[in-house]
C-alpha cells in the first residue's frame, strides 16, 4: 500500500493541474446528481417491524381515516383575553380551507368541536332528567291501580311493564353514554379560561411521507390568514423540516480550526490548505449522498453527520501529509520526491485510520435498522472521499503552491539541520502510576451519570425557547395537560363484528381508563367492517416521561375479554425506537470492540497493547455518556448548552458515537503508539521508547483533536436538538478520549507495562501478516537526495 500511494503522490504532484481540474468535475457532478436525482429527506425516525409499525399498518389497510399523519395547531390570543364570536368564526372559516389544501384529510374546528361536546353532554343529563320523570310516574301509576279489578289491574301491569322495559332500555343506553363522557370529560379542544384553542390537522399521507411542501402550504396559510389578535403556533409534526446545516456555531468551528492551523503552521496558505481540501470533500461526498436520497428514506439528520465527519477528519488527514511533507522540505528533500515520500508513509497511514472509521460506520448496518444503517454509510462515503482526497487532491496541491507550505523565515532554512530535542530519559514510576490513577478516576467520575441514562426523541419541549414548535408544546401543556402532547393510539381488534359499537366502545374504553397514568379515553371510530375500533388515550405526563413509557407497556399487557390491544402514535413510535436502539446498544458495542482487537494486534503485533487501547476507548466512551447525560438528561450546564427543559438522550446517539469515536480513538492510538513501537523497534528501552514516541507525535495530534473538537463543537450550537446533542457527544468524546486517554492515560500504562508491553506469542507472531502502518519499508526502499533550497522546482499557483 505504501508503495502505491508514493505513485499516487508522484503523479498526483507531476500532474497537478490535471488532478485539481478532475476534482472539480467530479464536485460538479455530484452537484449536479443531487439537484437532479435527490429526494425529500424525513424528520421522522421510523423503524419497520416495531409493535407500533404493525398497528399503523393494520390501520392503514382496514381503518384508512385514522391512518394519516397528523399535527396540532394551537390558537391562542395575544393578550391573554377570552376568543370573541367573530375571531371563532374567522378560525372556523380559516381550518375549514385548510382541510381543502393539498395534501390535507381535514382541519378540525376547535370552537364547533367544544361546543358539541357540551351539547352532548346536556342531551345525556337532559335525557336522565327526563328518565327520572318517567321512572316517578311510573311508580305513581303502579300505586294508583291497587285499587282496580283484576282484570284492569293485570291490564294495566302488563302496560307499565312494557314502559318500564323501555326506560330500562334508554337508561342502558344513557348509561352508555355517560361513561363514554366520563372518560373522554378532561379532553377538550378550548382551554377552560376561553384563551387557548388546539386544532388537528389530519394529513392525506402517514407521518413519514408528508411532504415539507404540504407543511409550508399549511402553515403559510394559517399564518396568513390568522384574524387580528390571535397567534398560531404549530407543533413538531408541521414543522420539522431539513436542519440547517451550515450556520453560525458551525462557521466558529471552522474559524477555531483556522486559527488551530495557523498557529501550528505558521503560514496562512498552509493553514487553508487542509480547509481547502476538507470543503471539497464534504461537497463531493454530502452531495452524492443526498442524490440517494431519492431512491431510500433518508433521516434529515444523515446528511449533517457527513457534514460534521467530513470536516473533521478531512481537515486532521491532510495535515498528517502536510505536516509531513513540510518536515522533508525543511531537510532539504527534492519537492516532487518529499510529496511522494509524505504521501506512501503519512498517507498510508491515514488510509489505515481511515479504513477504521469506515469499518466502525459501515458495521453500523449489523444492527439492522434502516436509518442507523443509512447514517453509517452516509458518514462513510464522506470519510473515504476525505481519504481518497487527501492522497490525491494534497498532493496536487502542495505541488503547486511549493516552497510557500512554509512561513518565510523558515524558507531560508531549507537543507539545514532541524531536528529537535529528543528525550533521553523516561518519565518516572511514580508519574506514570499518579497519571494512570488519576486519568482512571477522572474517567470513572464522568462515567457515572450514564448509569441513569435514559433513550428518548426530542418533542417540542427541547426546541429552541423562541420556536413556535416550544410555545405550542408549552401552551398545551399549560392549558390543557402535558399528556395531551404526547396522545396515544389504541386499537381494539375485535373477533367478529359488532351491532352495538357504543356498549363495545365503553366496556374497553372503561377498561383501558382504569389502567395508571391514564387521564382521558375517547373512541374515535371503527372500521368497516365493525371488528376494529380506535381510541384517543391521554397519559398523564408527557411523551417522553417514565410514567408514559410504563403506560405503553401496561397497555401491550392489558387483558380485555374479547378483544386484542395495539398501541400506536407519535409517543408509542418513538418508546419502541428507543427501546430497539438500546437493545442493539451491546451488540454493537461487543462488535466495535472485537474490530478493535484485531486491528490493534495485526497493527502493533502485541497483545496487551490492544487491550489497554480498547479499555481505554470503553472509558472515554462512557465518560463521554456520562457527560451526554449530566447535560441533556439531568440539565447540568444547560444555560450554556441550550437545554432550558431536559429530557432523555437522543435515542440513536449512544449507537452513533461508538461507531465514530472507535475509528477516531484508533486515530490517536496508531499516530502515537505507532511512534513509541517505532523508537522501540530502533534500539530505545521500552519504557524510553513510550516518552519518546510520544513527544514525536503530541504536537500533531494535539492540534488535530483541537480541530475535531471545534468543528464538532460548533454544531452543539445548531437550533436543532439532535444535532445539538450529537455535536456536543462528539466533541467531548474526543476531548476525553484524546486528551485524557491516548496523551496520559495510554503513555502511563505502557510506561508502567515496560518490554511486557510488547510481548506476542510466538505462534501467533508467525501467522499474523506484517502491517506496516507508517510506510518504514518505503523510507527504507526510497532513499532521498537531500537537494539545496535554491535547486528546488517551484511552482506558481
Amino acid at each position: 500500500m505504501a508503495e502505491l500511494l508514493y505513485r499516487v503522490g508522484r503523479f498526483s504532484a507531476r500532474r497537478a493541474w490535471a488532478v485539481l481540474i478532475t476534482w472539480m468535475v467530479v464536485l460538479g457532478l455530484s452537484v449536479t446528481a443531487y439537484l437532479t436525482l435527490g429526494g425529500t429527506l424525513s424528520s421522522q425516525v421510523t423503524i419497520p417491524g416495531t409493535a407500533t409499525a404493525k398497528v399503523t399498518d393494520q390501520l392503514a389497510q382496514r381503518f384508512p381515516s385514522a391512518s394519516g399523519g397528523s399535527g396540532t395547531i394551537v390558537f391562542h390570543t395575544a393578550d391573554g383575553s377570552t376568543f370573541t364570536t367573530d375571531q371563532q368564526a374567522a378560525l372556523g372559516a380559516l381550518l375549514k380551507s385548510t382541510g381543502e389544501l393539498d395534501g390535507v384529510a381535514a382541519a378540525t374546528d376547535p370552537f364547533t368541536t367544544q361546543q358539541q361536546l357540551t351539547e352532548q353532554a346536556q342531551q345525556v343529563r337532559g335525557g336522565q332528567q327526563q328518565l327520572a320523570g318517567g321512572r316517578e310516574k311510573l311508580d305513581q301509576a303502579e300505586a294508583a291501580i291497587a285499587a282496580l279489578p283484576d282484570a284492569q289491574r293485570e291490564a294495566q301491569k302488563q302496560q307499565l311493564a312494557a314502559e318500564r322495559a323501555e326506560l330500562d332500555a334508554q337508561a342502558a343506553k344513557l348509561d352508555v353514554a355517560q361513561k363514554l363522557l366520563d372518560m373522554s370529560s378532561k379532553i377538550r379542544m378550548v382551554s377552560e379560561d376561553g384563551t387557548t384553542a388546539v386544532a388537528s390537522v389530519v394529513f392525506d399521507e402517514a407521518q413519514m411521507d408528508v411532504t415539507p411542501e404540504t407543511k409550508d402550504a399549511v402553515i403559510d396559510h394559517v399564518t396568513d390568514g390568522v384574524p387580528a389578535g390571535v397567534e398560531a403556533d404549530f407543533s413538531n409534526e408541521i414543522t420539522q423540516s431539513v436542519p440547517q446545516i451550515l450556520g453560525v456555531g458551525e462557521v466558529a468551528g471552522l474559524v477555531v480550526a483556522a486559527i488551530t492551523l495557523l498557529v501550528m503552521l505558521g503560514a496562512l496558505i498552509a493553514a487553508a490548505l487542509p480547509i481547502l481540501t476538507a470543503l471539497v470533500g464534504v461537497g463531493v461526498g454530502v452531495t452524492a449522498s443526498l442524490a440517494l436520497s431519492g431512491a431510500v428514506d433518508m433521516l434529515s439528520i444523515t446528511p449533517v453527520l457527513g457534514v460534521m465527519l467530513g470536516l473533521a477528519v478531512g481537515i486532521d488527514y491532510c495535515l498528517f501529509i502536510l505536516n509531513r511533507h513540510r518536515r522533508q522540505l525543511l531537510d532539504g528533500v527534492e519537492l516532487h520526491e518529499s510529496i511522494a515520500l509524505a504521501n506512501g508513509t503519512s498517507g498510508n497511514a491515514v488510509v489505515f485510520a481511515g479504513s477504521t472509521v469506515l469499518v466502525a460506520l459501515l458495521a453500523l448496518n449489523v444492527t439492522g435498522i434502516g436509518f442507523l444503517g443509512l447514517m453509517g454509510t452516509v458518514g462513510a462515503i464522506c470519510v473515504a472521499v476525505a481519504v481518497i482526497i487527501a492522497v490525491t487532491l494534497t498532493p496536487a496541491l502542495l505541488a503547486l503552491l511549493g516552497t510557500r507550505i512554509l512561513p518565510r523565515r523558515l524558507r531560508a532554512t531549507i537543507g539545514q539541520s532541524h531536528a529537535g530535542k529528543v528525550p533521553s530519559s523516561p518519565m518516572s514510576t511514580a508519574r506514570a502510576l499518579l497519571t494512570a490513577v488519576a486519568g482512571l478516576a477522572v474517567l470513572i467520575v464522568l462515567a457515572i451519570p450514564a448509569l441513569s441514562m435514559r433513550l428518548g426523541l426530542p418533542d417540542g419541549s427541547s426546541e429552541a425557547e423562541d420556536s413556535t414548535q416550544y410555545q405550542a408544546y408549552m401552551l398545551i401543556e399549560e392549558k390543557f395537560g402535558a399528556g395531551v402532547n404526547g396522545p396515544l393510539l389504541v386499537v381494539a381488534e375485535l373477533p367478529a363484528p359488532v351491532t352495538d359499537s357504543s356498549s363495545e366502545q365503553a366496556r374497553i374504553g372503561g377498561a383501558i381508563m382504569a389502567v395508571d397514568n391514564v387521564t382521558a379515553v375517547a373512541p374515535i371510530g371503527q372500521s368497516s367492517d365493525n371488528e376494529l375500533i380506535a381510541f384517543q388515550v391521554i397519559p398523564a405526563e408527557g411523551p417522553n416521561s417514565e410514567s408514559t413509557a410504563q403506560l405503553v407497556r401496561d397497555l401491550r399487557d392489558l387483558s380485555v375479554r374479547g378483544a386484542a390491544l395495539g398501541v400506536a402514535g407519535s409517543a408509542s413510535g418513538n418508546i419502541d425506537i428507543s427501546e430497539q436502539l438500546s437493545d442493539v446498544l451491546p451488540l454493537y458495542l461487543g462488535v466495535v470492540i472485537g474490530l478493535s482487537l484485531i486491528i490493534l494486534i495485526l497493527v502493533f503485533r502485541s497483545i496487551l497493547v490492544p487491550l489497554t487501547a480498547t479499555l481505554g476507548f470503553v472509558l472515554s466512551l462512557f465518560a463521554t455518556f456520562g457527560g451526554i447525560t449530566a447535560i441533556f438528561q439531568w440539565g447540568w450546564l444547560g444555560a450554556v448548552f441550550g437545554v432550558h427543559d431536559p429530557g432523555p438522550v437522543l435515542s440513536f446517539l449512544p449507537t452513533i458515537l461508538i461507531g465514530i469515536l472507535f475509528g477516531l480513538a484508533m486515530d490517536y492510538q496508531l499516530f502515537l503508539v505507532s511512534g513509541m513501537r517505532e523508537a522501540y523497534a530502533h534500539g530505545a528501552p521500552a519504557r524510553l521508547a513510550v516518552r519518546q514516541g510520544l513527544h514525536a507525535g503530541r504536537t500533531v495530534v494535539t492540534a488535530a483533536a483541537i480541530i475535531m473538537i471545534s468543528v464538532f463543537g460548533g454544531f452543539i450550537f445548531s437550533h436543532t436538538t439532535m444535532i445539538r446533542s450529537l455535536g456536543f457527544g462528539l466533541a467531548f468524546g474526543v476531548l476525553a478520549d484524546a486528551f485524557l486517554v491516548r496523551m496520559l492515560l495510554i503513555p502511563a500504562v505502557m510506561h508502567l507495562l515496560g518490554t511486557s508491553a510488547w510481548w506476542l506469542p510466538r505462534w501467533l507472531d508467525r501467522i499474523l501478516p506484517n502491517v506496516d502502518v507508517e510506510g518504514a519499508a518505503l523510507e527504507r526502499s526510497h532513499p532521498v537526495t537531500h537537494a539545496p533550497a535554491e535547486k528546488e522546482p517551484v511552482s506558481a499557483v
